[in-house]
């Protein structure tokens, strides 16, 4: 077994010991909601915190890198809206759900643990540029799809409401807030006192595997419901088309080889729970978010390893 392919399934064994745990009932529900809010709320920002201080980011292109990303996102967005609202014949609000399905990255719980092991701390350095605007901008186009069509037909866009609910989200949201603590750190150039470095890192080591362990909780959580067809194709649009895309636009802008493989690989990850909670904010399709957000994610265990094969193919 390649080193490689030890590591994918590493990582995708503790997401299954997660959804074994749930499934056997050996954890409760509320036990996985505590798990994921410990990984999302402590440990993660933490890491983040941590990789903002520490890190070194010369050499890394973050316009290239956001502008090959994002614009994957889009077009993978819009193919998602144009299968749920043309093939499927559903509504604007279901297509939307559809959308951010397809073109929303598990790039915290799975993605950070995923390039960690398999690029390490430099790699995790470029992950963490794509997460600091990754929420923030997938965060903004659902708010704003959501102002649009998501209080019905009879009301307009306010855009002093859509920036004050995007400003309130972005700023209590703990990733962003252990982003922006870290660099405030950084900028006073100042060392972490000893006992405060021992304390994060030894906080931070633990985010990998349990976000792991709670991305597998959540999954036997949600579950699979019906809308089988139209999760499929969906995921095969989140894990094929979107890094395919990623692939293209990196390879035409000349990134740096490591900056290519983590955004072709971030594009592939499946995708996570935000999905759901747009689903559930619109009360709309959360049925298909659960299914889709679980088909993908086990599909991953063999597309994530099909990509990662392309990229080091290409960038060596």
């Amino acid at each position: 077994m390649t080193p490689l392919t030890e590591t994918v399934l590493f990582v995708f064994s503790l997401v299954a010991l997660g959804y074994l745990a749930g499934l056997t009932g050996y954890l409760k529900p509320a036990s996985g909601e505590g798990i994921s809010e410990f990984a999302v709320n402590v440990a993660m920002p933490l890491l983040l915190f941590q990789t903002m201080v520490k890190s070194d980011f010369h050499g890394v292109t973050p316009w290239s890198l956001w502008g090959a990303y994002f614009a994957a996102a889009a077009i993978t967005w819009a193919a998602g809206h144009l299968v749920m609202t043309r093939l499927f014949g559903r509504d604007a609000r279901a297509g939307i759900v559809g959308g951010v399905s397809s073109a929303y990255s598990n790039v915290v719980l799975l993605g950070a643990p995923f390039i960690l092991g398999i690029f390490g701390a430099s790699g995790f350095e470029v992950l963490s540029l794509l997460v600091s605007v990754h929420l923030p901008i997938m965060m903004m186009a659902s708010i704003v799809l959501f102002e649009m069509f998501g209080r019905g037909s009879g009301e307009t866009v306010h855009p002093l409401r859509v920036i004050k609910s995007f400003l309130r989200r972005l700023f209590i949201n703990p990733l962003i807030i252990g982003i922006l603590a870290g660099l405030a750190w950084r900028l006073t150039g100042a060392p972490l006192p000893d006992l405060v470095e021992r304390l994060v890192d030894t906080l931070a080591d633990t985010a990998g595997p349990v976000a792991l362990f709670a991305m597998g909780l959540s999954l036997r959580r949600f579950g699979i419901s019906g809308n089988i067809r139209p999760a499929l194709a969906l995921s095969g649009l989140k894990l094929f088309l979107m890094p395919a895309l990623v692939l293209v636009f990196v390879w035409l802008l000349g990134l740096p080889p490591l900056t290519a493989k983590v955004a072709v690989v971030a594009a592939a990850l499946p995708s996570g729970i935000n999905s759901y909670l747009i689903a559930v904010q619109f009360n709309t399709g959360q049925a298909l978010a659960s299914n889709q957000m679980t088909l993908a994610t086990a599909s991953a265990v063999v597309t994530t390893s099909f990509w990662l094969t392309v990229v080091i193919h290409v960038f060596g």
